[in-house]
């Protein structure tokens, strides 16, 4: 079984609703989630927040923030996946920010740097990842973290 119908599963056995806020990935997450057949049970939608503009007026990320600690950072990831919870009405979302290159790293935040955020009702928690491939390889990476990374979270003991 694969990673995205094992959350599946776990999603649907725990009566759990899921949604993605994304932005380096572009959608990529939603479409592994989507290619599960049945997972209209359990996803209930997707933002793609690629420029700060959808991250700010969409999402809700504070302008502040992202001044602040620019778009790739834990603190606009954190905002991104509580925004998206809230947003799309789910008990779950996962969400990401980075940057897939070649182009658009700098020393601070070099080229297969990304923060994943994840929103549930008891709070939200960001993490942070390191890829080093071109920028399909960085963008699948960061999919399958955010997958590995829920996948882990719903296995956890009560």
């Amino acid at each position: 079984m694969n990673l995205e119908a094992e959350v599946g599963k776990l999603l649907h056995r725990q009566h759990l609703s899921l949604g993605t806020v994304e932005s380096a990935t572009g959608g990529l997450i939603a479409h592994r989630i989507t290619d599960v057949s049945g997972s209209s049970e359990y996803f209930s939608g997707s933002v793609t927040a690629y420029s700060n503009e959808v991250k700010i007026r969409v999402v809700g990320v504070n302008k502040e923030t992202i001044a602040q600690h620019g778009a790739v950072s834990p603190e606009v990831a954190l905002e991104m996946a509580d925004g998206g919870r809230k947003l799309l009405g789910v008990d779950i979302c996962i969400a990401d920010t980075g940057i897939a290159g070649p182009t658009g790293g700098s020393p601070a935040k070099p080229v297969g740097l990304f923060y994943l955020g994840l929103s549930h009702t008891g709070g939200t928690l960001s993490r942070q990842f390191m890829f080093y491939g071109d920028r399909w390889q960085n963008k699948k990476s960061a999919a399958e973290a955010a997958l590995k990374w829920l996948k882990d979270y719903l296995s956890k003991p009560e």
